[in-house]
């Protein structure tokens, strides 16, 4: 008889623990106790400090006719521009130990803002690549360095979480790539060599990976697509993807196929899993085109375990988690007053 139940209880005890991981598996992370930040302009790409305690982001608002980069504390106090007021600004982030900040501008042409880009089909997400170089400043603005001198974009800087890197995005060499270079603008090596467009990367928490997102032509008419867009001077929605490999862009591996406009991808803290915004559950059957509406998702490091993190009508997107993993900060227009308006949120990550 006790050998009856032993035979028993083993399969019982499996069933159960399978039932507990499968439950586990089939509630996908959501996003509670969610605050608004900002209330005024037009605001994105809000990323934390290092030591959790600031968000940077840049904003229009104020009467500018362009965005500006502003601080704030993680609980929206304090907002602050730090930017000069002239030229367009973006992609700010902070250095590893918050003695500088990082951003993009085009105040070295001495006009208030660039002409205004206007897209011959409202339907595509384009996005114009401005005259950038990139700029470091101290916390408040002051001492402001020119670190890169091209005549072309430079821009999407982020920093390496422990050596004094900066990892970017840049035209130079006539296609978009990842670049690294020393905080004083110095070293600069290329580490993407793939013809299309490579943005947007972050180095994982142990500075071993990156992640970024990307768009490489196949054939013919898509290589004759990406060259129009670089004498241009703008990035479309092509389906962009999200790609992960080591540091120095060996080992590059593809996690999303879905032919989308996959972007913002970034890491949570564990360094197994990327978050980033998607609007492939957006599918126009009319226009037979992925639409505008940006939800944000998250995979494991591998491709596998896809889930959806945010459920609304609108736009959410540039996801950044806190060190800690358990808030996430995102831009998203969900303000119901202000439907047009993108602020910047905060919210706990709940699994």
């Amino acid at each position: 008889m006790q050998k009856f139940y032993a035979r028993l209880f083993i399969p019982v005890v499996a069933l159960l623990l399978c039932f507990t991981a499968c439950s586990q598996k089939s509630n996908p992370p959501i996003l509670q106790n969610i605050k608004q930040l900002t209330f005024s302009g037009d605001n994105g790409e809000a990323y934390p400090s290092f030591d959790g305690k600031m968000l940077i982001f840049q904003s229009k608002r104020d009467g500018y006719e362009c965005d500006k980069i502003y601080t704030m504390t993680m609980e929206g106090d304090g907002q602050v521009m730090v930017s000069p007021d002239m030229g367009a600004h973006t992609c700010s982030y902070f250095s590893k130990d918050r003695d500088f900040i990082l951003y993009s501008s085009t105040v070295h042409e001495n006009t208030a803002c660039p002409e205004v880009f206007v897209s011959d089909d409202p339907r595509k997400y384009i996005w114009p690549l401005r005259n950038f170089e990139i700029y470091k400043a101290d916390p408040d603005g002051s001492n402001m360095t020119q670190l890169t001198f091209n005549d072309g974009y430079d821009a999407e800087a982020t920093v390496h979480p422990f050596e004094d890197i900066i990892i970017f995005t840049s035209l130079r060499e006539g296609d978009m790539d990842l670049y690294t270079m020393d905080y004083d603008g110095g070293n600069v090596k290329r580490i993407t060599h793939e013809y299309g467009y490579d943005g947007a990367a972050f180095y994982s928490p142990d500075a071993s990976k990156i992640v970024w997102r990307a768009w490489y032509p196949k054939n013919d008419e898509e290589r004759a697509k990406w060259a129009d867009n670089i004498i241009n001077s703008y990035v479309e929605a092509v389906p962009l993807e999200i790609y992960a490999a080591n540091a120095d862009g060996s080992d590059k591996v593809q996690l999303t196929h879905n032919g989308a406009t996959n972007w913002a991808p970034s890491w949570h803290p564990d360094g197994k899993r990327i978050v980033f915004a998607s609007n492939m559950d957006d599918w126009n059957e009319e226009y037979q085109s992925f639409g505008h509406n940006f939800e944000i998702y998250i995979i494991n490091l591998d491709g596998s375990g896809l889930a959806r993190v945010t459920h609304n009508d609108t736009f959410d997107a540039f996801p950044m988690f806190t060190d800690n993993g358990k808030k996430l900060v995102i831009g998203s227009n969900r303000d119901a007053e202000n439907p047009r308006a993108t602020h910047v949120y905060i919210a706990d990550f709940v699994e």
